[in-house]
């Protein structure tokens, strides 16, 4: 359960910062930034614990690299979407709901979204799962930047989810449409099994 609990309080955390960050937007404020800072903070802290995925993408291509039981796998997606949800709730509370993104060109929102989940899933192999990286004090840095990365380059062609569960919170916030969520899911469960092939075919060794 403390497993569970972990997931939900990250991902809870990640998809209030980014409600908030994007529909308040005061100036100055630089949303990746804070996203990925959020996210990095949250690895660091729940890490030790359930792994710190906080993105069902994530925990898919932990799952298939071979690092996370199949008992949880299912409990930490549900943890993952219940907390978004959640953080929607608390966000449209705080902020009030946002005006959606209108996603023009679906082929390209969807290949985005597949590009930087791949992106993120296969940092978070590498660095928080891999032998050659086991003990490193970077893996929280790594992947909140990575996240911050695909945010300034494609959150204007996708929306930026790379997550499943953001996906689900960002629908609920107005931040997309709904019926653009399908590409979200689409391509960033792709981009999650993808990563983890990818990783097992370059590290056959790393079982």
């Amino acid at each position: 359960m403390n497993k569970y609990l972990t997931e939900f309080i990250g991902t809870f955390f990640l998809v209030l910062t980014i409600g908030c960050t994007v529909l308040t937007r005061e100036p100055g404020m630089i949303p990746p930034l804070a996203i990925g800072a959020a996210l990095m903070v949250m690895i660091f802290a729940g890490g030790h614990v359930s792994g710190a995925h906080y993105n069902p993408a994530v925990t898919l291509a932990v799952f298939i690299r071979g690092r996370c039981d199949k008992k949880d796998a299912v409990p930490y997606m549900i943890a993952q979407f219940a907390a978004a949800i959640v953080a929607a709730i608390v966000t449209n509370f705080l902020a009030g709901a946002g005006a959606p993104m209108q996603i023009k060109n679906v082929p390209a929102a969807l290949l985005a979204e597949f590009l930087f989940t791949f992106a993120l899933a296969y940092v978070v192999v590498n660095v928080a799962t891999a032998k050659g990286t086991s003990g490193n004090s970077f893996y929280g840095l790594a992947i909140g930047m990575t996240v911050m990365t695909g945010a300034f380059a494609v959150g204007g062609i996708s929306g930026g989810a790379f997550n499943p569960a953001v996906a689900v919170g960002a629908g609920l916030m107005k931040l997309v449409n709904f019926s653009s969520i399908w590409i979200h899911l689409v391509a960033d469960f792709a981009g999650g099994a993808a990563a983890a092939a990818v990783f097992k075919f370059i590290n056959p060794t790393d079982g």
